[in-house]
């Protein structure tokens, strides 16, 4: 039975994720060339080290600290998916929450875990008042996929930072 809560910074750490199997392998990837999308064979594997985890646990306790949200999704008390939304609004009419972080385990993807778990950071975001969620996404057409049917589009408005940080990623945004 799958069961959903809020997490609190004392329980993330590294034992949290025991059970968490992050791997995704990746065959074809969105790219926007010349003002178009199309899919291009971008072939890797998606897998997280310790020190990936290190910095996710960093960045989780730091959405926590700054009044934003963790909700995770778990099996027999373990771990198999997450959200993260982080505590401020932000764009050019502080329209947006940033959905830093979504995640299904591996061995638990198909089963309407990652839409629960977004649909708890709709409801987050729109109890803070914002009027959109702001995704940095992973190019990947799967996880794209995935966005699409939760309603994401293409953001109005690109987070400079994210682009930065992420380039090959897809700048979306949904209404809440």
């Amino acid at each position: 039975m799958i069961y959903y809560r809020e997490l609190n910074i004392d329980e993330i750490n590294i034992d949290l994720f025991h059970a968490f199997k992050r791997k995704q392998v990746v065959t074809d990837c969105w790219r926007k060339e010349n003002g178009k999308w199309i899919i291009k064979s971008a072939p890797f594997i998606d897998d997280w080290r310790k020190s990936d985890y290190e910095e996710l646990i960093r960045c989780l306790k730091n959405t926590i600290v700054t009044k934003g949200l963790v909700y995770g999704a778990f099996i027999n008390d373990e771990l198999k998916g997450f959200v993260s939304v982080e505590g401020s609004l932000t764009g050019s009419d502080f329209q947006y929450m940033d959905l830093s972080s979504i995640h299904v385990s591996q061995d638990m993807r198909g089963q309407g875990i990652g839409r629960e778990l977004f649909s708890a950071a709709k409801r987050f975001a729109r109890e803070k008042n914002a009027k959109k969620l702001y995704i940095s996404a992973h190019s990947a057409v799967e996880s794209q996929a995935f966005y699409r049917a939760m309603g994401c589009k293409e953001a109005e408005e690109y987070n400079l930072e994210h682009v930065e940080k992420e380039p090959y990623d897809c700048q979306l945004e949904c209404d809440l």
